[in-house]
């Protein structure tokens, strides 16, 4: 069996000192958003009470899908790799980067610098920007393919960009990890399903992404930047592909959104033949501790047809 953590969208805070020349952007518009909301409905301890349990579940392999910072700030980087230092090691954590994380033009480079040994695939160079992107990492039997759809946008926009070298390249890994009968994972930030978010927070590129998994498969998924917990299907060559969505891990009770939880996927098998079984663990309203939250069996060992 292997053990598969995911979780999204931390928003590492509280913000450190910002001045007026940082805030001569978009960041104005995302810091007006942290004082009046944010800061408000994320609550950093619960994120230390998630990774505590995510930790104590011994997971294989870690998935991040994005947004560890808010405004992309250089000290918010910075911070958010101590953070990940502190999470664990490279080897057996990886990364890709959300809409926050590239929140103004140059922010995505400055977070592959800082963040790049856990978003560097096997036998690869860290990525210096967003075409560093796909990579792969082989775990066992599965691969993790991390693609980015971070980059930056007009204010009140949040939008991702799933592009076509990166779809073929994609592809790519996809077919020669298919071939060694790997089950393969794909992270992305934005969710590529339709009405899954607003006009103004979608992927460009769903089609494409679409087409992509329609022609050369994928077991999985995992995406962040809703903050719901949610299961769609995508059509793939061999039937259904589940794409799965996670709460923000440091969102409170309170909120709009459900409290921060995390994925943790068991998966056994073989190709043709995969088991995965979905526990959501999380803030449960009323207690203290991270606690279970519902569990279902995702993929039952014999796809279902498209």
């Amino acid at each position: 069996m292997f053990r598969l953590a995911h979780f999204s969208d931390i928003h590492l805070g509280p913000l450190p000192d910002i001045t007026y020349r940082e805030l001569a952007n978009k960041r104005i518009t995302g810091y007006i958003h942290w004082q009046r909301r944010r800061r408000i409905h994320l609550d950093h301890g619960i994120i230390d009470r998630i990774t505590d349990d995510m930790l104590a579940a011994n997971p294989d392999h870690i998935a991040l899908t994005g947004d560890l910072v808010n405004l992309a700030l250089a000290k918010e980087i910075e911070t958010a790799r101590l953070w990940l230092e502190g999470l664990g090691s490279p080897e057996d954590i990886s990364v890709v980067p959300g809409n926050h994380d590239a929140y103004v033009p140059r922010a995505l480079a400055r977070a592959c610098l800082a963040w790049g040994p856990y978003m560097t695939g096997d036998g690869a160079a860290p990525p210096t920007d967003r075409h560093g992107f796909p990579y792969l990492r082989v775990r066992g039997p599965v691969a993790i393919i991390g693609v980015s759809s971070a980059r930056a946008t007009a204010p009140f926009l949040a939008s991702g960009y799933f592009a076509e070298k990166q779809a073929r390249e994609t592809a790519e890994l996809l077919d020669e990890t298919g071939a060694r009968g790997l089950f393969r994972i794909v992270l992305i930030h934005h969710p590529p399903v339709r009405g899954a978010t607003g006009p103004h927070k979608r992927l460009l590129g769903i089609s494409r992404f679409q087409k992509m998994v329609r022609r050369h498969g994928a077991e999985l998924v995992l995406h962040g930047h809703t903050h719901l917990p949610t299961v769609h299907r995508i059509d793939g060559p061999d039937g259904t592909v589940p794409v799965v969505g996670v709460a923000a891990a440091g969102q409170t009770h309170g909120g709009a959104k459900p409290a921060g939880h995390y994925n943790l996927f068991e998966i056994v098998g073989m190709p043709g033949a995969w088991q995965v079984q979905l526990t959501r663990r999380g803030a449960v309203e009323g207690q203290t501790e991270i606690g279970e939250i519902s569990s279902q069996i995702l993929v039952s060992g014999v796809r279902a047809p498209a």
